[in-house]
This record gives structure tokens, sequence and C-alpha cells, in this order.
């Protein structure tokens, strides 16, 4: 019987095998359904730590559904994501735990900018609507990759004066408002929670 234990260690297992046989671009994040917290992380690069909210509520899971995706997904640092998720049922077919693996495109995309004129044009894709109706890091990641691209900025060479400018756009659009933001906005920051706030308490005075 695949109880949440077992369903959990075997999750866990496979998580950890995606990145040995793909790769250090593969980075696995296993959801924990019933705490609304990420379980796992195998290769982290995406910021998030096991923990942090999932924000996955909302989801309505299809029982046919197992695979969603392939769609694309923005980083921390602006690289694009390619992903895909399953759905781990136990067996009565709840879903018990969301499987996510993001490929980093970055050395793709590298290439693909080598020979742009020999490549057709991507289409756009339409995101899945379950996984990003409620995607608060997705949306911050967006907002801090267009805030520094509109700049000419890198978000990991940022000076102070310039990471005030970024905490104070994100606080004026209500991003900071989520339940561990200025966390996850530091990791992304590369700075200390304690300075996201001192940078919040510097610009209200």
């Amino acid at each position: 019987m695949l109880d949440r234990k077992t369903l959990l260690t075997n999750s866990k297992a496979l998580a950890d095998a995606i990145p040995l046989l793909f790769g250090t671009r593969n980075e696995v994040v296993l959801h924990d359904l019933s705490t609304e917290t990420i379980a796992y992380i195998a290769n982290p690069f995406s910021q998030r730590q096991p923990g942090d909210p999932s924000n996955m509520h909302e989801i309505d899971f299809h029982p046919s559904e197992d695979v969603i995706g392939p769609y694309e997904k923005v980083n921390w640092d602006g690289s694009v994501l390619r992903s895909i998720s399953v759905v781990v049922r136990d067996d009565a077919g709840n879903a018990q735990f969301v499987l996510c693996i993001n490929h980093d495109q970055a050395d793709l995309q590298n290439l693909q900018r080598a020979v742009r004129s020999l490549l057709p044009a991507r289409s756009p894709k339409v995101q899945p609507e379950a996984l990003f109706r409620n995607d608060w890091h997705e949306n911050l990641n967006v907002f801090v990759s267009d805030w520094c691209a509109t700049r000419s900025l890198r978000v990991e060479e940022l000076s102070r004066e310039a990471r005030r400018e970024l905490v104070a756009a994100l606080e004026s659009s209500g991003a900071l408002s989520e339940r561990n933001a200025a966390a996850y906005v530091a990791r992304v920051l590369s700075v200390s929670r304690a300075t996201v706030y001192n940078d919040l308490k510097a610009i209200a005075e």
C-alpha cells in the first residue's frame, strides 16, 4: 500500500535521481499538498527552501490529470525555466504531492542567441492556469527581472542604492505583503532578511 510516508520516500529518491542523470541544470521541487509547503528540493537553484509555501491550494486536480505542462517560468535571476509537474497520488487516487522538474534554459538560450538568425520565432505558450493563479514567487521573479532589465542591471550586482530602489518598488507594488516574501526577496538579492527590513525602514524614513 502506498501510504504518505512511502510516497514521500519514493518521491525524494526520484527527485535526487533526476539531476544525477540529466545534469545540474535540473532542479526538482517536491510540494506537499497536505501542508502547502515545499517538502524537498534536489539540486536547488531557485532560491526556495524546504518549508517555503507552495501556493498550490487553489489547484483543482482533475482525476485524469497526472502531468501538467511542459510550461515556462522565470527564475529569480531572470533566466527561463522549462518545467513540468507530476501529480503523485495515493492508492485511492488522492493527490498527495506534486513533483516539479525545472530545467534551466540558460545554456540553450545562449546557443539560441548565437544562431538566432537561423531559428524560427518561438510562438507564445499559455501558462497552466492551475499552477500560476496564485504563484507569487513567479510574479515576484518577473517583477525583479523586468525592473533590472529596464535599467540594464543584473540582480546579483546591485549596489545598495539600486537594491533599495528595487525593494521600494516591490513594497509599492504590494509584492512584500505575502507571507515569507521578505525572506524570499532576501535570498533573491543574496542579502540577509534583516537587510531587507533595514532597507524598508530606510525607505520609510
